[in-house]
């Protein structure tokens, strides 16, 4: 499990709030959803500093979900490098 926060999310200590809330979100969330033998890389965005802590658990749920959806129906598919919002 990875998690990454860019200069865009703000300075360091933003950044590291906003990777302290997917970590807490991914300790809740992947334990139930996440699937052994894959990886898993969290990328914050500035949202994810304002989000309530619900729906951003809410989000990661549906996010894991459509990525399990896409490598079921696609095999491959995301580990190529394609996003699950279909931007490259």
């Amino acid at each position: 499990m990875g998690f990454t926060a860019s200069r865009k999310v703000g300075g360091a200590v933003e950044r590291n709030r906003a990777k302290r809330r997917l970590r807490a979100a991914a300790d809740s969330i992947l334990p139930l959803l996440g699937r052994r033998g894959h990886d898993y890389v969290l990328i914050a965005k500035t949202a994810t500093l304002t989000r309530p802590f619900p729906a951003l658990v809410e989000d990661l749920s549906k996010a894991v979900a459509a990525a399990h959806a896409a490598l079921d129906g696609e095999t491959g598919a995301l580990s190529t490098g394609h996003r699950i919002d279909g931007k490259t």
